[in-house]
């Protein structure tokens, strides 16, 4: 008879203001260190994509005085599962859809980013998870979840290297 793995959910809920979000970081960064087996320099990259996560819900997602919300789902020696929610009240009145449209078209090889801007979502959070979904909210707003599993941490410290690179040897 197979176990059912344990699962562990926290779920912290923010006012929309930045900062709060080094505190988020924070927490982020000790529950990966402390409920994964995952290398220390993983434990920052993901740390990276829940303060992308939530940095776009607060400038884009939700209203000054309004909330976002963080959910961890940690499920023993399989995956870390978090989830960012934003109420809809804020400046970017897309839905869930639009928003991974977008996120899909940024991730084509060859899209070219103007500006500084913009590339967050696609170059951390894409690149650094193994799943991301994109879902309304029935009370507004987009919950974005993004998924890591425990035994795919692509064990090697180098950053994944896209397609479209080329490397010179000199």
């Amino acid at each position: 008879m197979e176990e059912t793995p344990k699962k562990t959910k926290i779920t912290i809920t923010l006012p929309t203001n930045a900062y709060f979000m080094s505190g988020i970081r924070d927490f982020t960064l000790s529950v990966i260190k402390n409920t994964t087996k995952f290398p220390e320099q993983w434990a920052f990259r993901f740390q990276s994509v829940i303060d992308e996560l939530c940095n776009n819900a607060i400038e884009y997602g939700s209203a000054e005085g309004s909330e976002v919300r963080i959910t961890f789902v940690l499920t023993e020696d399989d995956y870390l599962e978090i989830t960012v929610e934003d109420t809809g009240t804020g400046k970017s009145k897309i839905n869930a859809e639009q928003l991974e449209k977008i996120f899909n078209e940024r991730r084509e090889p060859g899209y070219v980013f103007n500006g500084i801007r913009g590339r967050g979502l696609v170059k951390i959070v894409g690149e650094w998870t193994d799943e991301i979904k994109f879902k309304d909210r029935p009370e507004g707003g987009i919950a974005v979840t993004v998924k890591k599993y425990l035994k795919n941490t692509r064990k090697s410290a180098e950053l994944p290297q896209p397609n479209n690179t080329l490397t010179l040897n000199t």
